[in-house]
This record gives structure tokens, sequence and C-alpha cells, in this order.
């Protein structure tokens, strides 16, 4: 039974309220301690209920656990495999034929959606899809009959088979691209062993019966692509040429046996005289492979793992004859009695050639080409390493080894002589796990054996093959079995949410379609039976039939032709067209192109544009996505003493948060930080010589430290050595010299995980350099001294334990014990009598560098008795040798050893992002998009880079859910819920307030680990699970596999019925890349699958914030007013038809000349909604970005509502009765006649002027829908209307019944063009009215921000040029003379940016105005009072007076009685400068002069003509002398030149915070802004030297120095900042007036 005191604790105690028993953490440090503490709790609890189960088994029957999401080995659905080497097949695999009965899939992979066979077929279910389009075939069918009066009903076939055609040549493209990538990958070499052996596991013919009817592909005939393969590599590889295999460290070697026995080595060699072991693998390709490239030949050196070859041997080590020398151990799979005939050898042929049970020969740098059991490895412990990046995204070595009881093969004939099977689990998606047994007989003794096969022994289709000189493996998968496909799936088809939409609202123009036929049918069919009309008259045998009711369903049918426009068939083709151009847009926008891959952003799927506009819910990958996955060295601490003075990601941000961005410049930051490296690189270079330093690669910068370490006489020296030494020798790092030559002291290292290189690397550069490893000894350098250890153990890192420890015999015999690991770890097992202070200080260092988004690491040791060492390591060996609980066993007596340690220090790594992603992370969150990660990594790793890119702050309060079983997940999501409940009431899913936006009064977050969201996506939970995540600002998954991220994709994206989009940049994010409504894949150096797969692809993460927040928004703007207009403009046509019905007896009379109804969505209205939706912007992107809270509109779905679309359609249905019935009154009021005396009464005459009045108010309903006038928008809107009536001049000379001589009929007349102009105005009108109102009262976000950029200063905000001189209003100042800031940079203080403010700004939402105004705004957006927390690059404000054309146009200085300028009321709009926001400034040099002649005075020269305007002006009295003087101040701007006077000026400060005092320091600007913005200075000119025209603006340091100069450029739009201190201020020069210039 478990002990008492164990129940104490309060996660076992099921009396604690659940409430209470969610803890929360704010800072990263506590975040992550948090975290350790929970999986140790968690470690506990099944400990304790295992000890339970065993005291109770008898008495208590087991609960039933619910049904994991991933099933363990046992669990995996399907059929087990059997791969057989040499072995026969059972009875039970084989036919009457003795063919085996199983066929496996193909190593040939497709991810295209079409193939040749299925494109038509398949191509055409996805178009029929749409409704639409089926109506459209139906009515194509009616038409081809004359009973129903169609006009030309073959025709009518040609617009359904050209959009039918041109979307499926669209859709053929992006799968032709696809099919390209696939070929390549398909079409890449790779060796296995053929020859004379034979894969038992397929048919002697394995082709189908087609291709054995027409003889195609015989059994060993080579193939047309592997002849082009070894064409391609002729002189590298040969057909029938022997592959010599050697192993490190062993001098035996495998040879050919000739027919007669003798040991003659035949020294077979290929083009150039070159033996085939000796050539690299040119087969080193990326994914999808690139051309074959030599691969670069490696040695390790002493420790290599690798082939060293003896310079002196032109053929490498195996171009010797010598006699095979095998171990002919009794261990393996080998007969070495067994008689051979040789014949197998290895050949060179495609990847999709590779079957399952085929025996593959991998080189160093090769990629996998399907999923393989390592059978033999060239190394000597039968290790090789991985690299996962096309996976994972990671670049770090994972180990993998060979099967035991095969790693002695090395040759074709070992494989021979060799027989086995492998009795394989089924294909299933987990990357993680894999069950197999090896099984074969004895060669002694003839009794069966059997090994485990597990993940350990299996290599993944996609990795690459790194540090290993070679690897015989065995083919297991193929195709769609690899794991990397079947976490892959089928490309899905998405379409966007508005192509969605659009099937409802052609639903509802389809059923008011079939009322107006009926309507027509119904009253066409009384109509019909009336007898005595007139009809009987004039329509003889006009009728189809003599039953009324037949022929009033001949009117239906009619009227479904005559008014099929009602439903816009060219509706679709128009999306098609301007998606494409949309991205054609996307694709070459050079702010999301990524010069080191050389790729802008590349649409995979073109349909779908519009969905980044709508984005809610972004899920990211971690490694590879936000981070490079590059570690540095930043920060250590060792003996107390922290190190380091680099500044971190996380650091940057929270200065930023805290409104102090101004004291960051990242060159200004860079250049102190190489100036502080170079103090300490000459510090040790003066001490001691290091040959292996790469002062490039050199992170961890602190003169302290070499200051500390090159100094004799401190103690801290020792320290600062021990400390350093641990590094170089605790880890499991493999050294490596790639130019041995040419750089002998260069050396790479390759790791595990990227935290090993990176303290590996620190340690070399600090001077302690690792050299090598082998199994007698570890070689490093300390300062330049050579030192040897002895390797004795190594006790290996893994999650659960959380640390790693070597055990070392050191140059003086003594054994140490040296161990890193998590803080807590390390800090439970110190030894008792440790120095408390110490304790503290490290503690203390490592929670200051987690909370700087740093990962912390404590390095501690002991000596080791011999005695001591001894008997432990009796006990681990047999703890490793143990059968049962291995595990167990091992992490028992490791308890044994790693205790009572001393502390040396701890490391500080940071875990480097991508340029831009904590800003871009903020941006997406200032546009209300949640962001979601989803990583593999463990809990602590990504609660860091959480912290580091901003995803998670020191405001959040984090709940980190770990747990063990269904209930007590259970507990922790309701706890969590709780917690929010209780501070933010009720949750509201209204679609309507949609969009997360900071500044709420909590905010929180989840970290949940993979085993707990197990449980937490389980039927019973997912609701609760969903509700919790999606009231929190983040949520950081961990540990989470492929299928995990998938399913938590489809869990948000149906749940809440959210728009979602995934990004990442490994084959691991394939799954919820597809899975997401937008899949969204990185490029990276190696290529990617996931960027393969994805809807769009590009370089880095940050780019995606010019996708959402920019394209996305206006292509979503764009589709959503084209599809409203659209659906408009066939409104009020065909029910401008309908109208005319009861003039007609409602028998379908067209009104319209048949040509106008033709070339009506083809020709005259087709181009401007076409324009619109491709080329429109509401914004401009930089103010897109500089307000991304615009973005939330798309979120909640306002821009394409069915509200709108109502409303659309209830103004076509009013000015179809405006178009018709205007006409119709002037027809019926007026005079009948031309002003040729022709009479106009003809349904021609009167039909084409509702024809035109209609075609120009739609045209001209575009045109107020348009935001953006272009060019061609100009040319397309008015132009489609020219044409039209430029159709009626040519058509009417044409010879028709109907229409000859309209144009001279019709354009002669006023009474056309009246009617026309009057019919228009009157229909555009309400609409016209509507959108003033709204406008000018009631205005959207959108529609301020559109005003400030059009009629305000935006633009001068932004630092963006005008493009005309006369858009800049008139009364802005048009010369520097005239304005209160010019050419000296500033920007305004971050600490002003959170105000409220009386001028609309990008962070505050009222109308312009000089007072604060409240405005009525749609309840669509949230309050932009919520902005103030935006920090938005490149915006000044300025606040310039009205009335500036008068001569006193800056605030002139009031009177003040006590003399203190801040008793002064304020300006009526006053500048937003904080003076207690700017730095102390130093005292001005006097200044001097210098004269045209050349000599330098103090005294200014006399005032000439030149004298500036502003000088002039300054110099004029405006207002009463005052009698007190006022005190000069740095703060004062004064003219220069005037005495000091009431009537000098001054741009007033201010501090929104609290009262300024005259007290406090005051502070100069230390500010930069761009040249495009207005800014101030003391100077009204530049300063003006002897010449005429020259200026140049200059500012000097404390000292006097020169800076460098101000560009005044206009169209300069840089972003640099330049951020000050009190070491640093800068000050304006005070100019000259003549003949000099100041110095």
């Amino acid at each position: 039974m478990p002990e008492p005191e164990e129940l104490t604790d309060e996660e076992n105690d099921d009396t604690i309220d659940p409430e209470l028993r969610l803890r929360t953490v704010r800072t990263a440090a506590s975040a992550i301690a948090e975290s350790i503490k929970s999986e140790q709790r968690a470690e506990r609890r099944k400990s304790i209920r295992a000890r339970s189960r065993f005291f109770r088994r008898n008495t208590t029957s087991k609960k039933s656990q619910p049904a994991p999401v991933e099933a363990g080995p046992s669990k995996v659905p399907g059929v087990r495999r059997n791969v057989y080497v040499n072995y026969p097949l059972s009875a039970m695999e084989v036919d009457q034929n003795g063919e085996p009965v199983v066929r496996y899939r193909r190593n040939k992979v497709r991810t295209t959606k079409y193939s040749i066979i299925t494109f038509v077929p398949k191509n055409l279910y996805e178009q029929f899809r749409r409704v639409a389009n089926l109506f459209f075939l139906a009515l194509v069918v009616v038409q081809l009959f004359p009973v129903f009066g169609a006009a030309a009903g073959s025709i009518s076939v040609l617009p359904l088979a050209f959009i039918l055609a041109v979307t499926a040549l669209k859709d053929g493209i992006e799968d032709y691209r696809r099919g390209m990538l696939d070929e390549e990958v398909n079409n890449s070499g790779v060796t296995k062993l053929a020859g004379g052996w034979v894969n038992v596991n397929q048919p002697t013919d394995p082709r189908s019966w087609i291709e054995k009817l027409l003889g195609l592909n015989p059994p060993g005939r080579v193939s047309k692509g592997v002849r082009k393969l070894r064409d391609r590599e002729v002189g590298k590889a040969e057909a029938g040429m022997r592959i010599m295999l050697d192993r490190a460290g062993e001098s035996s070697t495998s040879f050919q046996t000739a027919p007669d026995a003798s040991n003659v080595d035949l020294h077979r060699r290929g083009a150039g005289g070159r033996r085939l072991d000796d050539i690299q693998s040119i087969d080193s390709h990326s994914y999808p492979p690139s051309l074959p490239r030599e691969a670069s030949q490696s040695s390790l050196g002493d420790s290599s793992t690798t082939l060293a070859k003896a310079p002196s041997d032109p053929f490498g080590s195996m171009s010797q004859y010598q006699q095979s020398i095998h171990s002919h151990s009794t261990m393996g799979v080998i007969d070495w009695e067994k008689r051979i005939g040789g014949t197998g050898r290895w050949e060179r042929t495609l990847w999709k050639k590779l079957e399952v049970g085929d025996i593959v020969l991998l080189r160093d740098n090769d990629q996998v080409p399907a999923d393989i059991v390592v059978l033999s490895t060239s190394d000597a412990d039968s290790m090789c390493y991985l690299e996962t990046k096309n996976l994972d995204g990671e670049t770090n070595l994972k180990p993998r080894k060979a099967v035991r009881g095969t790693s002695t093969i090395q040759s074709e004939e070992d494989i021979e002589r060799a027989s086995f099977y492998l009795d394989s689990e089924p294909p299933h998606q987990n990357l993680y796990l894999y069950h197999g047994v090896l099984r074969y007989k004895d060669p002694v003794t003839g009794g069966q054996k059997q090994e485990s096969v597990t993940i350990n022994e299996l290599l993944l289709r996609g990795c690459m093959l790194r540090n290993t000189n070679w690897v015989i493996g065995l083919v297991v998968f193929t195709g769609a079995d690899t794991k990397i496909m079947l976490n892959g799936g089928d490309t899905p088809s998405k379409r966007s949410k508005i192509e969605r939409e659009t099937n409802f609202n052609v639903l509802v123009n389809f059923i008011v379609l079939t009322l107006m036929c009926l309507i027509s049918a119904i009253l066409s069919g009384i109509q019909d039976s009336r007898s005595a009309t007139s009809a009987s008259v004039f329509e003889q045998d006009v009728d189809p039939t003599d039953s009324a009711v037949v022929n009033a369903l001949v009117t239906f049918v009619s009227c479904l032709i005559a008014f099929q426009n009602i439903v816009p068939i060219s509706l679709y083709i128009s999306i098609e067209i301007v998606k494409t151009i949309q991205a054609y847009f996307i694709a070459q926008d050079v702010d999301m192109y990524y010069q080191p891959y050389d790729t802008p952003c590349i649409p995979k799927t073109w349909n779908i544009s519009d969905d980044l506009g709508q984005i809610e819910y972004v899920f990211s990958d971690k490694t590879g996505t936000l981070t490079q996955n590059i570690m540095e060295f930043q920060k250590c601490s060792i003996r107390g003493v922290a190190y380091g003075d680099g500044m971190t990601e996380a650091q940057r941000g929270a200065v930023t948060r805290e409104g102090r961005a101004d004291t960051l410049d990242p060159e200004e930051l860079n250049e102190k930080l190489a100036t502080l490296k170079q103090q300490m690189l000459s510090t040790m270079e003066r001490a001691f010589k290091n040959r292996y330093l790469q002062s490039n690669k050199m992170t961890l910068v602190s003169p302290q430290l070499a200051d500390d370490l090159t100094n004799r006489s401190s103690d801290q020296r020792s320290h600062i050595v021990a400390f350093f030494r641990a590094l170089a020798i605790c880890h499991s790092v493999l050294a490596e010299k790639p130019d041995q030559q040419g750089k002998p002291y260069h050396l790479e290292y390759k790791a595990e995980s990227p935290d090993e290189a990176a303290l590996v690397s620190a340690a070399r550069d600090a001077g302690f350099p690792f050299l090598g490893k082998s199994k007698d000894g570890i070689e490093i350098e300390v300062m330049g001294q050579r030192e040897r250890y002895t390797p004795l153990k190594m006790l290996e890192f893994n999650s659960t334990r959380k640390r790693m420890s070597v055990i070392v015999r050191n140059p003086e015999g003594r054994l140490v014990l040296y161990t890193k690991g998590a803080d807590s770890v390390i800090y439970e097992r110190l030894t008792k009598d440790h120095d408390p202070v110490l304790k503290e200080k490290t503690s203390k260092d490592m929670e200051t560098f987690a909370n700087n988004g740093l990962r912390t690491l404590c390095i501690a040791y002991r000596y080791l008795d011999e005695d001591e060492y001894m008997s432990w390591s009796k006990k681990y060996d047999d703890a490793t040798n143990a059968i049962e609980n291995r595990d167990e066993e091992i992490d028992k007596a490791n308890e044994l050893i790693e205790h009572s340690l001393y502390i040396l220090g701890a490391t500080a790594l940071e875990d480097k992002l991508q340029e831009g992603v904590p800003e871009a992370i903020e941006t997406l969150h200032q546009a209300g998009i949640k962001l979601w990660i989803l990583t593999g990594d463990k809990l602590q790793t990504a609660i860091e880079i959480g912290f580091s890119c901003n995803l998670l702050k020191n405001n959040m309060d984090i709940m980190i859910l770990s747990a063990d079983s269904m209930e007590k997940t259970r507990t922790q999501i309701e706890g969590g819920l709780n917690k929010i409940a209780s501070v933010l009431g009720p949750p509201s899913w209204d679609p309507q307030k949609r969009g997360f936006f900071p500044g709420a009064k909590a905010s929180f977050a989840v970290v949940i680990d993979g085993d707990t969201l197990r449980y937490a996506l389980t039927p019973e939970l997912k609701e609760l699970f969903l509700n919790l995540g999606t009231q929190c600002e983040t949520v950081v998954c961990c540990r989470v596999s492929p299928a995990q991220k998938a399913l938590t994709v489809k869990l948000v994206k149906d749940g809440r019925n959210a728009m979602t989009l995934s990004i990442g940049d490994g084959a691991n994010d394939v799954a919820m890349i597809q899975e997401a409504n937008i899949g969204v894949g990185l490029f990276g150096l190696e290529g990617s699958q996931a960027a393969m797969s994805a809807d769009y692809a590009f370089g880095q993460f940050r780019f995606l914030t010019k996708l959402l927040l920019v394209h996305g928004r206006w292509s979503y703007q764009r589709v959503a007013d084209m599809h409203s207009n659209f659906f408009y403009k066939n409104v009020i046509w065909t029910l401008a038809l309908f109208w005319f019905l009861p003039f007609n007896s409602f028998d379908a009379t067209y009104l319209y000349q048949y040509t106008f109804v033709l070339l009506y969505n083809l020709v005259f209205t087709s181009l401007p909604v076409i324009i619109l939706g491709a080329f429109d912007q509401d914004i401009n992107a930089k103010a897109a970005l500089a307000f991304p809270q615009l973005y939330v509109r798309g979120i909640r779905g306002l821009e394409y509502t069915r509200t709108k679309f109502w409303l659309y359609m209830f103004d076509g249905l009013y000015q179809s009765a405006v178009v018709f019935f205007f006409p119709y009154l002037v027809w019926t009021l007026g005079l009948n006649a031309s002003w040729n005396g022709k009479g106009i009464e003809s349904i021609s005459e009167f039909g084409t002027t509702v024809a035109v009045s209609a075609i120009f108010a739609a045209n001209s309903y575009v045109g107020l829908s348009t935001n953006y006038w272009t060019v061609i928008t100009w040319v397309v809107v008015f132009g489609s209307t020219i044409v039209m009536l430029l159709w009626i001049v040519i058509y009417s000379f044409f010879l028709t019944k109907d229409f000859v001589d309209e144009v001279i009929i019709l354009f002669g007349g006023i009474t056309f063009w009246a009617t026309v102009l009057l019919t228009a105005a009157v229909a555009l009108a309400p609409r016209f009215i509507v959108k003033f109102f709204t406008t000018v009262y009631t205005p959207l976000d959108k529609d301020i921000v559109r005003e400030m950029w059009v009629m305000g200063d935006l633009k001068d905000q932004l630092g963006l040029k005008h493009r005309r001189a006369k858009k800049i209003p008139q009364t802005r100042p048009t010369t520097p003379e005239a304005a209160p800031m010019f050419q000296a940079q500033h920007n305004r203080s971050l600490t002003e940016m959170s105000s409220m403010h009386d001028r609309y700004e990008p962070v505050v939402n009222s109308s312009p105005g000089p007072k604060d105004s409240s405005r009525q705004t749609y309840l669509d957006t949230p309050p932009m009072s919520q902005m103030n927390d935006l920090s938005i690059p490149n915006i000044q404000y300025a606040h310039i007076r009205s009335d500036l054309g008068r001569e006193a146009h800056l605030s002139p200085i009031p009177a003040s009685p006590a003399g203190n300028r801040f008793d002064m009321n304020p300006s009526p709009q006053p500048s937003y400068y904080s003076a207690s926001a700017l730095p102390p400034h130093s005292p001005l040099p006097s200044p001097k002069y210098k004269l045209p002649t050349g000599e330098i005075t103090n005294s200014p020269p006399p005032p000439s003509r030149r004298t500036s305007v502003a000088t002039v002006r300054g110099q004029r009295p405006m207002s009463p002398p005052s009698p007190i003087p006022l005190p000069r101040s740095p703060n004062i701007l004064q003219v220069p030149g005037a005495p000091h006077s009431p009537g000098t000026f001054e741009m007033q400060m201010r501090d929104t915070r609290h009262p300024p005092n005259d007290d406090e320091p005051h502070y100069g600007h230390g500010y930069e802004r761009s040249g495009s913005s207005a800014s101030y200075n003391t100077a009204v000119d530049d300063f003006w030297t002897a010449e005429d025209g020259y200026a140049a603006s200059t500012s000097v340091d404390e000292y006097g120095g020169r800076r460098r100069p101000h560009s005044g450029d206009m169209s300069d739009d840089d972003d640099r900042t330049v951020g000050h201190s009190d070491e640093r201020h800068r000050h304006a020069v005070a100019p000259s007036w003549e003949g000099g210039y100041a110095m």
C-alpha cells in the first residue's frame, strides 16, 4: 500500500477542490519549474499505482482505461507482414505456383490529385459540385430543343464548355507542378543488391495483366529510366562493378572468390580506374532530391567513425588485396559454412523500383528512399546517424543502430550466406514507434532465435544519412506505406468559404428564378385559355400546342432560358480569373521574397486566396518554423558569477512591451557587442593560443570572463577552467574536420541535439576544444595544453531523467563524475554540505536566464572512489543486461551514483528565432488572430520558446496541463475553465465577437503535453478542451505526434466553425497543413515535404503577416465585393425583362435585342467587376500593417454576409424597376418620334434604351463600390459603357430585321440621352446617399483610415512619399522654413503611445478633429482604444496649426507671471512629445563659425539678405512683451538668431503621465526617423555655407565630435531608429547665417 505521507500530496488528495488544484504561473522560470514538478508528480503517481496494484491485484479489478488516440504496437490495425531474406516462405504465403500471395505497394509516390485516367471524371465531378454548374448544364440541354424558343441553342453550349475547360486547365497546371516534384523524387538513384540475388518476397513476374498482354517491361530488362540514371552517373558507378566495404577500426575486407577458389583480387575498376568503395555517394540530394553532386569526404581524425584513407594509397584502403579475416562469430544470421554462387552485386536503380524485401546500400549524405531496417553499418559499434530535417525540421543528428544479429554483414557474400526473416507490424502513422522481431536459425545449434527491432533500428524515408560511411538495410515499407506518406494523406480538394456560401446564394437566385417562371407560366396559361381575344386574329398558329397547360409548361421552360442570367454563369470564370491575378500578385510581392533560398511566396492553390483574409486560428510548428534550430551559448554562471553581455529576443520583447523600445537600436547593440567581443578575444590571445577558435561563431561575449580566466592570481580562474572542462567532456558529440589538409584546426561538431553542439562549441571558442573521442580516450585542449581522459560510462539523457552523466578517468588517474541537467533535478542530488550561498546565487542566475527566454542547464561534478565505482559498475552492467524492466533497473542504478554533487555553474542557451518572429506574432495578436503551437519538443523547451517569441508573456496566467488518466485530465480542464470563468465571466461564442484583442482584464495560456492531449482529444473530453483552448490567448501543445496535430486542427476548425491556418516546415507537419483551411509550408535548406503539400509556400514565418493582413484582407474584400456586384448586375438586367412580361402576354418575349443578351455578361459588364476583384484596395498595404485591428472584419465574416447579399438583391430589384418604368413612362407620355421624323415606338428602340440604361447603371454602380481608382479602373469602367455604345453604332449598319439604323434613330434625339441619364441617376441615387451618410456619420474604422490616408497626414506619419505635390493639403507648409519640424529625425516616445489623444491616430478610435468627439461605428470592429499598446514602426506625430499661412504659425510663448513655462496654458493643438521621456543632454559647446576667407571666429557673421523666412518672422513682434524673461530650456525650440524675447517660438512638450518639474533632469532627444517625414530642429535652414545651394545637416556628440549627416530626402522610407542612453546624446548644431558654417 502507498505510504500515508505520500497521500498528503495535494495532487493525490481527492478532497481538494478541482478549482484550486490547477496552478497558474506567470514567469518563464516558474512555468518551467512547474512543468518539471508536474512531470515528477505524474511519475510518483505511476509508481504509487504500480505498488497499489501489486497489493490489491487479488482483491480489486482493474478499471478500464480509455482507448488512446494512438494505440501501442499491439493495437496497430492491419495484418503483420513477414519480410524474408534467403528464407523460404511458408505454405500459407504462396499460391499454387509458388509465387508470393501478398503484394506490397510500389515505392513510387504520388501527391497529385489526378492521374491521366482520372483527371477528366474527377475534375468534372469537382466542378459539378457547384450547384450553378448543374443548373447551367440542364439549361444547355433544354435550349437544344427548338420548341422552347431559344435563339441559338447550340451556341449556348459554348459558355459552359469554356468555363469547364478553363477551370480544368488551371487545376491541371497546379497538379502538373506537383507531379513534376513527384517525378524528381521517384527518379532519384539508390544502390540495391541485384545480379544473382533474388528477393523472394516478390513474384517472378510482377507485371500487371495489361503489361503482360502488351509485352511491356519484361523481368530482367533494364528500364529506360534506369539507363538514364546510369548514363548520368557514368564515371561514378558502372553496372557490374563490385562495392567493397570496410568497417572503421578493422582490417578485414570482403573479396570475391574466383571460380577456381584461388584467392585473387580481380581489382575491377570503373571509369577513371577507381574502385567503387572509393566513390562517395553521388546522390546526395535534397527532398525532393536535386541533381547529384559530389559528397564531401570527411574524416573524424582519431575518433572517427568513418573510413580514414591513407594519403599514399590512390585507391583508398580497399585497393590492396588482403585475405579475408572474418571473425566468424557464432552470434548472428550468417552461416559461414554455406556455399554460395557469389553472383549478387550492387547495382544502381531508381527509388520507384525498390520493393519490400530489397537489400539497399546507403552511403554518407544519401537520402533514405524507403522505411529501412538497419542490418549493418560501417561503425565498429554498429551505429549510424540520421538527420531528420525533412521529417521534422530538426538538423541535429539522431543515432540509430544495426540489429545485433545482422551487424556482422559487410559484403554481398555475407548477405547471400545469411538467412532470416523480419516479423514486422503493419504500416502506421506514428513516427516514434515501431515493433518488429527478427527471427533466424542459429547456424551452430540450429535453434530458433529472435531479436527485437524498434524505432532505433529503423531509418525513415526522407531522412539523410550523416557521419556514417555506409549502411546496409532491408526495405520494410515502401511508397504509400512509409510513415512519411501515411502522415501526409491524400491531397485534399479545398474550397474557399465564400465559394461554399455562393452555393446558398445561387440556390436563392434559383428559387427566385423558379418563382418568376412559375408566375409567367400560370399567367400565360390563363391568357392562353381565354377565347375571343385579338390573339386569335393576330397570333394564329403561334402556340406550340392546343393545350393551355402544355403551353404554360413550354412558357415555364422558355422563361428559364430567358431569365437564366439571374444565376450568373460567368461568375465562376470571373472568379477564376480574379484569383489567378491575385495569386500572381502574391507571387510577385518582393516583401515576401527570401534571398537566401532565392524563392518568393509560391501560391500552389489559387482558389482559396480570399480565405487568407478570414483566419482566426494559426497552428504553427516550432522547430524550423518559429526557430532556426540554431542554439547560441549566450550566458553562463560560474561559481555564482554571471557572464554574458548579449541581449536575447525575450529581453527585446520585454523592453518593447514596457515602452522602452527607444533604447534599442540593433546596429548600436551589434557595434557594442562587436567591441566587447574584440576586447575579450584580445585578452584571451595575449594569455594563450587557441588554434581551434572560430571567432565568427563565438556567441558568449564577456570581457569579464576573459579577464577572470587569464588572471592567474584569481580564485575564479580555477572554477572557470573546471566549468569549461566539464562542457568539453560531458557530451555525446562527434568531432569532424571537413578539410583536414587545408584547414587542420577547423573543427565541426555533430550532435544529437543542437544544445549539445552549442555547449561544446562554446567550450572550444573559450579555449577548451573537444578534439575527438574513441573507445580509449577523449582528447581535449585546455588553454593550449592537450589533455586525455579515459571514458568509462555514459549515462544517457532522456525526457524522464532530464540529465546526462559521464564517468571518466582524468590524466591524474582520479575518477570524476560530470553531470548536466535541469536545475531542479541537479539540486535534488547535491551534497548535503553544499555551500548554500553558491546554491542561491546559481539558482537566481538560472531564474534570470530562464525569464529572459534562455534554456538553462546546471553543471555539477564529484570525485568517485575506486571501490565505489567498481561496486556500482557491476550493478549497472547487471541492469543493462536485465530482461524484464530493463529501463527501470537502469534508472535505479543511475540513482546510486548520481548524488552528492557539487555545482560548477550553469549554462544559458538561446534557441535563435527566425528574423522578425516576435514582431510577427505580436502583429497577428493585434489582428485578433490566436496562435497555437503544436510541437514535438518537450514541455520546458516549448515554454522557453513561447517566452522568447512573445507568445507567452509575464502578464499571462499560464496553466500547465499534465495528467496520466482521463479523470485527472477532466479535473484539470474543468479547473482551468473555472479559473477563467471566475475572472472573465461566462464565455460568449457569438460570431460577431470573434477575434481576440490584447488588453483584456486578464489573459490566459494553456500548455499541455502529448499524453494529456491524447485524453483531451477523446470524444468525452474534446468539447471541454475546446472550450478551454479557445478562451485562451495562446495554447502550446508539446510532445504531439503528426496525427494529434491534425486532430487538434480539426477539433478547432469543426468545433468552432473557425477559419484555420497551419504552418510548418517538416513532413510531420503535412497532416495538419492538409487538415487546415489554409496550409502554409516553409522552404528549408534541404527542401521541404511541407512546402510540397502546402497551399502557399515561402521562406520565413514573418511573411505570414503580409500574406494575411495585406493580401488576405485585400483578396477577401475584393472577392466579397465582386460577388455582391455580380449578383446585383444580373438582377437589374433580368428583372427588367420580367417587368416586360405583362405587356407581351407573359410569353417570354425578349425585350432586348439578342446580341445584348449575349454580350451583357461577356463584354459590356464583365470587366468592371473583374477589375474590382483584382485591383481594388480599400486601404494601402502600409496602412493595413500599421492598423492590424482592421483584419477582425474578416475573422467575423462581415464583408460577405447574407444580409449584404439581400441588400444588393433588393437594390437590384429597385434599380430594375427604375430602368424599365422610367423609359416606359417616357415612351408612354412623350412623343413617339425621332428627330428625323421616324417613329421610336418599336420594341427595338424601347428595349435598347432600357438595355443602355441598365448597363450604364450597372457599370456606374461598380464604380461607386470601387475604393482605389487606377488608370485601369478608369479605362474599364467607362470604357465598357463606351464599347456598348460603339456596338450600337456598328451593329446598326448590319442588315438585320430589328436593328437597322438604330443609331440614327436613337442617338440623334434628346429623348434617348435624357432618358438614359435620368434613369441611371434615379437608380443610383439611393446607393450614393446611403454610402455618403454611412461614410460621414457612421464610418467603419477602415473608412477613417482611408480618409486619413487620402485627406490627412497618415502618409507622413508612415513615412511615405506623396505621389503628387497637389495631393498635400494647401495649408501644409511646403518649405522647411514654414514647418515647425524639419531635417533632424525624431520619433514619438513609446511611453506616450498608450495614451489617449485628441487627434485620431493609428492607435486611437476617434474621428479626425481638434476635439474628442465621439463617433458612431458599426458593431463590427473592436474599439480602437484597445490598440494602445501597438508599436508602429516609422510613425511620427507632428501637430501643426491650421493657420500656417499666417506669419505666426508656431505657438508663441505666452507670458507667465511665475516665470515657469509649465504654468502656461497649452496651445490649442499641443505637441505630443513628452519632456519627461527625453534623455538628458550634454551642454552645447560654444559655436564657432568659419568665414569664406577661412577665418574661424566665435562671433556669428552679420545677417545677410539670405536670412531665412522663419527668422524674419521670428523677429517680428506678435504678442505683447512679457515683463518677466522666460528661462532658456532645452525643450524650447527657438528660432536661431532671434533675441530671446516673447517673439521667440517653441514647440510645447507635455507629459501625459504626471506634471513636469523643472528640477527634474531634462533629456536631449535621441531619436532618428526617416527623412521623408517632417521633423524639427533649432535651425530653420540647413547649415548654409558660402556656396549657394549647399546644405548639410550635421549633429555633434557631447564632445563636439562630428556625427553622420541626416538625410532630408522625402522619399526615404527607412526604418532606422537610434537608441539613446546616458552615455550618448546628440544635439542640433547652431546654424550659420552668412558666409560661415557651424563647426
